[in-house]
């Protein structure tokens, strides 16, 4: 009951511009799900529900990942202003920064990359990004090259 629940839960917020956890409960009721705004604020944490704008001077909910094409543009303009080059060494992605912008690009990386990052290590003007494959430390360091061709 609670995964079908949920399921519905994503379903009306990408059909619906829901703001309000009452009106999110409304929408459940009229589908038949008796339950109470304590559930539905359980839900709402459990499936990571965020605030967004809809555009039109007000917030609605969404899923966290329906926020990550604008998250994922700034963690690439990120990497546009903190990066100067990029090389394999194993398996390891070595990326160099300006002087002091290390951490920002590796936070960026560890984003961008998430699935393939195993962990990374930044200095000032260093960031050592630890991969399982050769094949992915060369494709992080081709794919942070392409950012930076203008």
């Amino acid at each position: 009951m609670k995964n079908r629940r949920q399921q519905v839960i994503l379903q009306i917020i990408q059909d619906f511009d829901i703001d309000t956890q009452e009106a999110l409960l409304d929408k459940l009721k009229e589908r038949g799900f008796n339950v109470t705004q304590a559930t539905v604020s359980r839900d709402v944490k459990e499936l990571r529900i965020i605030k967004v704008s809809n555009g039109k001077n007000s917030y609605k909910y969404a899923t966290k990942d329906t926020d990550d094409t604008v998250a994922q543009e700034k963690y690439v303009t990120i990497l546009k202003e903190t990066v100067i080059g990029a090389q394999p060494a194993g398996t390891l992605a070595v990326i160099k920064t300006y002087s002091g912008m290390a951490p920002a690009a590796a936070a960026a990386i560890d984003v961008i990359w998430k699935k393939e990052v195993v962990g990374s290590i930044a200095g000032d003007d260093t960031v050592f990004v630890a991969v399982e494959t050769s094949v992915e430390a060369r494709d992080i360091c081709s794919g942070i090259l392409r950012y930076l061709v203008k």
